[in-house]
Parts: C-alpha cells; sequence; structure tokens
C-alpha cells in the first residue's frame, strides 16, 4: 500500500518481524502437520500485539484503528503463509458481531475473541455449491428454553476448531444469525482434507443444538452480506501479500541461479514472466487499496467485488508463474512455491470464484452479462 503514515509503516514493520520470528516457513510446514492447524502461541502474541481487535471500535475495548490498518495485517499474513484462523475469527465472525449492531451480543462474546482466549467461525448453508446468505441446509426452531439450530454445512473455515460458531439459519421470520457454542454434544465437527494445508475446513454437523440469537430475527441475512464483503477484503489484501512473496521469491532467484554463464534474470523470457508478474501484483494492490478505502461507503460492495476477482487471479497467476521461474527446484516438496499455489487456489474460491464476484460487478456496474468474461482466469 502506498501513503501510508509513519504509524502504519511501524505496524506493518511490526508485524513483519513476529511472522518471520513465529511463523517462518519452517514452522509453517510444521503447523501444517499438527491436528489443530494453527500455533497457540503465535495466537496469543497476536492477542498481545493488539492484532485481534485492532479495528474493533474502542467503545467495546479495541484499538478503535481502520481498515488500512487491518488491511496491513492480512497483506502480512498472507506474504508468510501463516498458519492461523485470523480469517475466520476477525475477518468474519468479529466482524458479523460488530455488523449486527447487537450490544448484548458484542459484550457476551467479543472480549473472550478479542483477548485471543477463543476462537470463532461462521458457518453458512450451502446452495449448488456455494455459501449462501438466506441460510439454506440450517434450520433454527425457538423452544420454551430459547432457540436450536439443526443442519449441515459442508465447509466451515476453521469449523473443527472453532469455540464459538456464528450460524446463519432459516428461522421465522428469516434468516437469523446464532451463536453456538462449539463444546457441545449436539455439535459434530468433522476435518476436510483440502490440498492448502495451511488453512483448514471442517463439516459441520448441529442436531437441535441450543443457540442464542444475533441481532433481530430474521436480519441474519444483511448481517452476513456485510461480513462476506468485508471479508472478501480481508482475503484480498492476503492475497496481495501472497503475490508479493511470490514476486519476491522469483526475482530473487532470477537474480542468482546462473545458465549458460549468465543470471537468468538477464534473459528476456525471464525478465518478461517477471514484469508481469510485478503488473498483477500491482494491479491487486491497487484494487485491494480501493476497496479499503471504501470500508463503510455504499461504494463498498462494488469494490470489494472487484478486488476479490482481481486479487485472486493475481496471485494465482504469481503463484504459478514463480514455479516456471524456478524450473526444478519449483516443482519439490522443499521449496515454498508448491505452498503458495496451493493457498492461492483455495484462497480464489474460498469466498467466492472470480468469475461470480465479476457477475456480481456486471450487476452493480449496469455492465451487460455478454461482456463478462467466464472462467477463473
Amino acid at each position: 500500500m502506498s501513503g501510508l503514515t509513519a504509524e502504519q509503516q511501524e505496524l506493518r514493520s511490526m508485524i513483519r518481524a513476529l511472522l518471520e520470528k513465529q511463523s517462518p516457513e519452517s514452522a509453517v510446514r510444521a503447523t501444517m502437520d499438527t491436528d489443530r492447524g494453527y500455533d497457540p502461541a503465535l495466537w496469543t502474541s497476536f492477542a498481545e500485539l493488539g492484532l485481534l481487535s485492532l479495528a474493533v471500535p474502542e467503545t467495546f475495548g479495541g484499538g478503535g484503528a481502520g481498515w488500512t490498518e487491518q488491511g496491513l495485517v492480512f497483506e502480512e499474513l498472507g506474504r508468510s503463509l501463516a498458519c492461523a484462523p485470523y480469517l475466520s475469527t476477525v475477518g468474519l465472525a468479529i466482524t458479523a458481531l460488530l455488523e449486527s449492531g447487537d450490544d448484548r451480543a458484542i459484550e457476551r462474546w467479543l472480549p473472550s475473541l478479542a483477548a485471543g482466549d477463543r476462537t470463532a467461525a461462521l458457518v453458512l448453508g450451502e446452495r449448488s455449491g456455494h455459501w449462501s446468505t438466506t441460510g439454506e441446509a440450517l434450520t433454527a426452531t425457538a423452544t420454551d428454553g430459547g432457540w436450536q439450530v439443526t443442519g449441515v454445512a459442508e465447509h466451515v473455515l476453521d469449523g473443527a476448531t472453532a469455540d464459538l460458531l456464528l450460524v446463519l439459519a432459516v428461522a421465522d421470520p428469516g434468516p437469523t444469525l446464532f451463536a453456538v457454542e462449539a463444546a457441545g454434544q449436539d455439535v459434530r465437527r468433522t476435518p476436510v482434507t483440502t490440498s492448502d494445508r495451511t488453512r483448514r475446513i471442517a463439516h459441520v454437523r448441529l442436531l437441535d443444538a441450543a443457540a442464542r440469537p444475533i441481532g433481530a430475527i430474521g436480519g441474519g441475512a444483511d448481517i452476513v452480506a456485510a461480513a462476506l464483503r468485508y471479508g472478501q477484503v480481508a482475503l484480498a489484501c492476503e492475497q496481495v501479500g501472497g503475490a508479493a512473496r511470490c514476486l519476491e521469491l522469483a526475482v530473487d532467484y532470477a537474480k542468482t541461479r546462473v545458465q549458460f554463464g549468465r543470471p537468468i534474470g538477464s534473459f528476456q523470457a525471464v525478465k518478461h514472466k517477471c514484469a508481469d508478474m510485478l503488473v498483477a501484483v500491482e494491479s491487486a494492490r491497487s484494487a485491494s487499496w480501493v476497496a479499503i478505502r471504501a470500508a463503510g461507503s455504499e461504494d463498498l460492495p462494488l469494490a470489494a467485488a472487484v478486488a476479490a476477482a482481481v486479487c485472486a487471479e493475481a496471485y494465482e497467476h504469481c503463484a504459478s508463474v514463480l514455479v516456471q521461474v524456478s524450473g526444478g527446484i519449483g516443482y519439490t516438496w522443499e521449496h515454498p512455491a508448491h505452498l503458495h499455489v496451493k493457498r492461492s487456489r483455495g484462497s480464489a474460491v474460498l469466498l467466492g470464484a472470480p468469475h461470480q464476484h465479476r457477475r456480481l460487478v456486471a450487476e452493480l456496474a449496469s455492465i451487460p452479462a455478454a461482456h463478462v468474461r467466464e472462467g477463473s482466469h
């Protein structure tokens, strides 16, 4: 990001130093093989530095920072491939709590999340293989003692380890957001194996799980839609960080790898690939910056959709070109290229695929559907 203040630049440097110390590539690889999927010590460090409540309003005990600072955190997390439930807890769950405007719910659950004592996950049903904001596959029933939620969510980000589940379910008179304690006997969670082991997905089944409504009954769709928009901005910043790291690795290798008596970076074909990566990174960074600047405004839906499409494709492109520039070593397990390839592809469909975001851009900008490019690239 350009135009950062001295304090924002210091924040970026602090986060990068923390991640280089506590989450280098060796730590990422070790954490990938654990059942939990993240390092509690790193999570505690995030809490101690105030990163879990950075953008939480001061009225709720947070740092009161804006999305510029929050975006810097996500960008550095993407750059390092850190294994942490930051997107699920901070980018989605805490955002949903704040968007609900339910002070009682915020006061009940936010302090433990901000302190790092607990993590949270947003649980959404699916429609045609995609997350839905209308509550399909999950239903809520009012009882004498409160509410119960039943149903299945196939793909829940960090759902296997989250302490608190924020569940969108169909209720009367409409979709409503509920809080469910994940440790209950009426909650079944099964990890789902994916190619990207730096991020965890789970299958969640609720069997008449006790639930507390968050926000107005019937108002869950708007809350979740807003949370997903901010989540897309957060994910876009992650993707910018990952793409920029791929560019760094490719350029560094091109400068030091010698072939035919000269660095491969001096060959025109390699130069062009690295130049194309730079264009992709800067385009993505610009899109994410515009989305961040749009936070809290009526321009956010369009800006978030643009950023989601552009940044996903930029990261996928840069990860693939990193493999090509690296040559044979780029195809090995020991090289970090495959970690970025897998993360980029998983992230590209996590909160909607690029072609879906382009369709939304066309709809919001009144662009004829015939002009929308299909496919993921």
